[in-house]
C-alpha cells in the first residue's frame, strides 16, 4: 500500500446507512478516527433522517436524499466551525442516522387493575392491553432529550418510559368516556384515539409521537367472568320453573325406556299423577248438605222428618308415595332408575361406589355418590364383598 493510498484511507468519502434491523431507532455512523472528507457523499435514504453533531452540539440535519458535503448545505456547522470563507480540508464531525419509519411491534398492558365505577355493576377492577406504533417526528429533539451519544438507540429502550405514560392515560380515558363495561367494546376506537392524542400532546416535545394505539381487549378478574357466566346462563334459560320441569320430563322419557322394573313402576306412578291432576275439582266427592227449617211467628216449628241414614261415602285411598329414582354413571353408560333398596345392591355388586356419578330428578348435576346426603349413608349400612372362597 502507498503513501498516498494510507492517506486516502483516512479520510471518509462515502457516509451512509442500510438498517439490516427492525428494532433500530438511531445508529450513529462509526467514524472513530477517520476525518470526514469536504465533499463526501453522503446518502439518506426513505425513512431516514441524517444529523451531523460537533463537539457535543447538534449541527445540521438532512432529509432523504444524495448531498455532496460543501460548506453551502452545511450553515450551522460552517458556523460552528468558523468557516466564513470557504473551506475544503477533512473535518471531524459525529453523524447519528435516525430512522423515521413506524416501529409497530410494541405491547402495552395493565400489569395492576383499573379500578372503575360502573353505572350497572358498581365497583369494578378492569384490566386492558393492547398495541401502538411510534415513530421519530423531530430527530434533532430525539437526540436531544432521548438518545444523546447512545451509539445504538433501540425501541427497546423507550419501550418501557412509553408503557408508562400509557398506563398512566388509560384509566382517565376510560373514566372520562363514561361508557357502561358491558358496551367499552364498542368504543374501544375512539378511547384508543382519546389516549393517543393526550399521549402525543406530551411526547412531541421528545420528538416521537403516536401513530398508532389499538386497545386489543379490556377484561374483569377471573371471578367475576364466572359470576357474568353465570348470570349470562340464568338469562338463557329463562324461566326455571319451567327448565326443571322440561329436565323432569327428560328423565321421565329415559326412565321409561328403560325396560327394569323400576322404569315400570315410575310409568305406573306416573300415570296416577296424571290421572289426578286431569280430576281436578270437578272429579273430587260432593259434601252431603243438611237442610235448612225456616220458622215464622205464624206457623209452628216443623219437626224434621225421619230421614234413614245415607250410606258412608267410600274413602278413596291417597296414591302411592312415589320413591326416589337414582340413576348411575358407570363405565361410561347411564343405568337405572333404582330406589335406594337397589342402590344397596348396586354397591354390594360392586357397581356402585363411593366415586361414582349419581343422579335424580331435582339434582342440577352428576355428584359422586359419596357427596350425595341421601346416598352417602348406604356405603356404611352394606357389608364389603365376600372375600373369594378357597
Amino acid at each position: 500500500m502507498g503513501i498516498f493510498d494510507k492517506i486516502r484511507g483516512e479520510f471518509i468519502d462515502i457516509i451512509e446507512w442500510t438498517d439490516d434491523s427492525r428494532d433500530t431507532i438511531v445508529w450513529r455512523f462509526p467514524r472513530y478516527e477517520n476525518e470526514i472528507k469536504m465533499g463526501a457523499k453522503l446518502t439518506v435514504r426513505e425513512s431516514q433522517a441524517a444529523v451531523f453533531v460537533n463537539e457535543g452540539q447538534v449541527a445540521d440535519a438532512y432529509p432523504p436524499g444524495m448531498y455532496t458535503l460543501q460548506t453551502q448545505n452545511m450553515p450551522i456547522m460552517s458556523t460552528l466551525k468558523g468557516w466564513k470563507y470557504g473551506f475544503n480540508s477533512p473535518f471531524k464531525a459525529e453523524v447519528y442516522f435516525v430512522n423515521t419509519r413506524q416501529f409497530t411491534d410494541l405491547k402495552w398492558g395493565t400489569q395492576n387493575p383499573i379500578i372503575l365505577r360502573d353505572p350497572e355493576f358498581g365497583m369494578v377492577r378492569l384490566r386492558a392491553f393492547g398495541g401502538y406504533a411510534v415513530r421519530v417526528v423531530e430527530p434533532v429533539a430525539l437526540l436531544k432529550e432521548l438518545a444523546g451519544t447512545d451509539p445504538q438507540f433501540r425501541t427497546e429502550e423507550v419501550s418501557e418510559y412509553l408503557r408508562q405514560m400509557i398506563i398512566g392515560k388509560v384509566g382517565p380515558a376510560i373514566a372520562a368516556a363514561k361508557v357502561p363495561m358491558l358496551d367499552l367494546v364498542t368504543q374501544q376506537d375512539r378511547i384508543g384515539g382519546a389516549i393517543a392524542s393526550a399521549l402525543n400532546l406530551e411526547l412531541r416535545a421528545n420528538g416521537v409521537e403516536i401513530s398508532k394505539f389499538i386497545i386489543e381487549n379490556i377484561s374483569v378478574p377471573p371471578e367475576v367472568e364466572a359470576a357474568m357466566d353465570k348470570r349470562t346462563q340464568m338469562g338463557v334459560v329463562g324461566d326455571l320453573d319451567q327448565y326443571t320441569k322440561f329436565q323432569s320430563a327428560n328423565a321421565i322419557e329415559a326412565a321409561a325406556n328403560n325396560q327394569g322394573g323400576a322404569g315400570e313402576g315410575l310409568g305406573i306412578g306416573l300415570g296416577m299423577a296424571l290421572g289426578q291432576r286431569a280430576a281436578g275439582p270437578q272429579g273430587a266427592p260432593q259434601q252431603y248438605q243438611q237442610p235448612q227449617y225456616q220458622q215464622t211467628q205464624y206457623q209452628q216449628p216443623m219437626a224434621p222428618q225421619y230421614q234413614p241414614p245415607s250410606a258412608p261415602t267410600p274413602q278413596v285411598p291417597p296414591p302411592l308415595p312415589q320413591s326416589e329414582q337414582w340413576f348411575i354413571g358407570a363405565n361410561g353408560q347411564q343405568l337405572g332408575p333404582f330406589d335406594r333398596g337397589q342402590l344397596g345392591q348396586q354397591i354390594s355388586a360392586g357397581t356402585l361406589t363411593r366415586e361414582t356419578l349419581v343422579w335424580k330428578s331435582g339434582m342440577p348435576q352428576w355428584t359422586p355418590a359419596a357427596q350425595a346426603p341421601e346416598v352417602s349413608p348406604l356405603f356404611g349400612a352394606t357389608p364389603p364383598p365376600l372375600p373369594p372362597q378357597s
